[in-house]
């Protein structure tokens, strides 16, 4: 018998995953975070990156990109709630990169420490999401 768990994935925008899976692969805040069935209850902070979720019979994972948020974990279901989330499929890679160059010409214009911390943040969440778009092949 096949053990698995529900994973939810949610934005404030919409619901992008909620099924069952073997396992799923999270940014966590100090490297990455591995969750499978029956895993300790958890929560947690999680950065911009990749989550990575193994469906039972389906040979490849699916991707999605998230823009940081908060991972809840109980013994039977995995909710994460991300400031944003994006499907893989639904990268754009020239949006991306369109973005960086913008957020790098604000920093290079900031004036306080939380405009700068701000852009860095920004910064930080493109170059996670163009480094995923790259390993997607796309």
């Amino acid at each position: 018998m096949n053990d698995t768990i529900q994973i939810d994935v949610v934005s404030a925008e919409e619901e992008i995953f909620s099924g069952k899976a073997e396992f799923v692969v999270l940014p966590g805040e100090s490297g990455d975070l591995g969750i499978y069935p029956k895993h300790a209850p958890l929560i947690t902070s999680i950065k911009a990156g990749p989550v990575r979720i193994k469906v039972p019979d389906v040979e490849k994972e699916d991707h999605i990109f998230v823009a940081g948020g908060i991972l809840e974990v109980q013994p039977s279901i995995v909710t994460v709630l991300a400031d944003t989330a994006i499907r893989a499929e639904d990268l754009d890679e020239e949006r991306a990169v369109e973005a960086r160059k913008k957020a790098e010409e604000a920093l290079e214009k900031a004036a306080s420490k939380q405009e700068i911390a701000s852009v860095e943040a920004e910064l930080a969440m493109l170059k996670a999401q163009l480094a995923m778009i790259r390993r997607e092949g796309k």
